[in-house]
């Protein structure tokens, strides 16, 4: 059994792993699904090695990833904590937000059978629908919380002020946003709101969605209906430029003696101990070795080089397509509006 250190994400009491596993890529997204029986044993490998803390949404599959963690987590719920999202919908090949009160409960109650699991550690809105005040998805959240069916609150791709208006109905335990070398404009205004509030912050995404393991030559082995291959970044006329990014990060990594992913992941555990990455895998040589980035050490001069070859100019392409809802549209209107 190993174990990693642990940090306190919020201040409500929750502690996780300073690391922890996404689990979407198991399931859904990133080419067909994985078979189930290696998932669970790299699900089992990863408690083993010390990771508590698990993150998964019912939209992963839609469902098949929850009910993965369902079956791997038979005997083993109280060693880890589990952390759903609820929030988007497919509606007939279109893609919905909801955050109507109906719907938080009903998608609760479905992911905690699906979970086999009575109570759930975390639960995140994983995208804010803007057609619903946000005090009302939390209003409803709160609710569950009072009747213990979730312990600690969580937004995912929120902005600072629909996370300050979020935090007044009740307090809100983590914050889920995309951060990595690559993806810094978080760092303006959210994360600080964060710090703030004292609200622990998850980063997804931590490697660049697998930039940072396998570089440029990651596109060429991806299947046709791997959902990178249509990110704006991993288009040929960016990926000549971004490029250059990994090749000097690779460089600063060999130096160190780490591979390129444990030096971007270090990258982000430096940031503090208020954040906790989650960076996904479906192989366990690829979990050790992101493991290993918890001991890699960084001087600041070294923070400051991988930052000046990373900044925001640096990286061409957006994160997301055009129509994709992130926290940058994420303005719900006020309460007085709404009518229930």
């Amino acid at each position: 059994m190993g174990s990693l250190r642990k940090i306190k994400l919020g201040s409500q009491g929750l502690e996780v792993s300073a690391q922890g596993l996404g689990c979407m890529g198991m399931s859904a997204f990133y080419g067909p699904p994985k078979p189930e029986e290696e998932m669970i044993s790299l699900i089992h490998h990863a408690i083993d090695s010390g990771i508590t803390f698990l993150d998964t949404s019912d939209m992963y599959g839609p469902f098949t990833n929850e009910i993965l963690l369902g079956k791997a987590l038979k005997g083993l719920r109280e060693k880890v904590q589990l952390a759903t999202k609820f929030g988007i919908v497919d509606a007939d090949g279109k893609r919905e937000l909801r955050g109507d009160p109906a719907y938080v409960r009903g998608a609760c109650e479905a992911s905690l059978k699906r979970l086999q699991v009575d109570c759930i550690d975390l639960y995140y809105q994983h995208r804010v629908d803007t057609r619903v005040p946000i005090e009302v998805t939390i209003g409803e959240m709160k609710k569950l919380v009072e009747e213990g069916k979730i312990k600690y609150i969580g937004m995912s791709e929120a902005s600072a002020s629909t996370i300050r208006r979020a935090h007044a109905v009740h307090p809100i335990t983590a914050v889920q946003l995309e951060w990595s070398l690559w993806t810094r404009d978080v760092e303006e205004d959210i994360i600080p709101t964060c710090r703030e509030l004292g609200i622990g912050i998850v980063a997804y995404s931590p490697l660049g969605r697998g930039f940072f393991s396998s570089g440029p030559n990651l596109i060429d082995s991806l299947s046709d209906d791997d959902f990178r291959k249509n990110l704006p970044r991993f288009q040929t006329e960016n990926l000549e430029h971004n490029k250059l990014i990994f090749e000097r990060v690779n460089g600063i990594a060999t130096k160190k003696g780490c591979t390129p992913s444990q030096l971007a992941l270090a990258w982000v555990h430096h940031q503090g101990d208020d954040v906790c990455p989650i960076p996904g895998t479906t192989k366990i040589e690829n979990l050790n070795q992101n493991i290993g980035a918890l001991s890699v050490k960084l001087t600041g001069e070294e923070m400051a080089e991988l930052e000046s070859l990373a900044s925001a100019g640096n990286v061409k392409g957006e994160r997301y397509g055009s129509m994709m809802a992130t926290w940058r549209n994420s303005e719900t209107p006020d309460l007085s509006s709404w009518k229930s």
